[in-house]
């Protein structure tokens, strides 16, 4: 019983720590976000279109996106466009924290693919 009741405590403690640890990092809760076919009520993974985020490579600094010929301003636009029409999920507020880290690690796999080109 004395063990019981340390191991509580200790497990808390472990699971605290690792939550702390995981919110301190929004380009893992993107990637996480990234391959959830859950997401926002949808029925498929961003990752299932784009595996690692192929197809994204241009999106970091693009100031205007235009998709099945709409013209959308932000990203974050774009990526509610898919949320709902690709996704049949529902849209992301767009200042939430779903939204920035899910834009975080996008434009984090741009940032990769520019910065492995210009090693090539």
């Amino acid at each position: 019983m004395k063990n019981a009741k340390l191991l509580f405590p200790a497990l808390a403690i472990l699971v605290l720590s690792f939550s702390l640890a995981w919110a301190d990092h929004p380009m893992e809760r993107g990637r996480d976000l990234f391959k959830d076919p859950h997401l926002s009520g949808g029925v498929i993974a961003c990752n299932s279109c784009h595996p690692g985020g192929a197809g994204l490579e241009e999106v970091a600094g693009k100031t205007e996106f235009t998709v099945r010929g709409e013209t959308f301003d932000t990203l974050e636009e774009v990526v509610n466009y898919w949320l709902e029409y690709g996704n049949m999920g529902r849209p992301l507020e767009v200042d939430s924290h779903l939204m920035r880290d899910l834009v975080a690690y996008i434009k984090s796999r741009a940032e990769d693919w520019e910065r492995d080109m210009e090693h090539n």
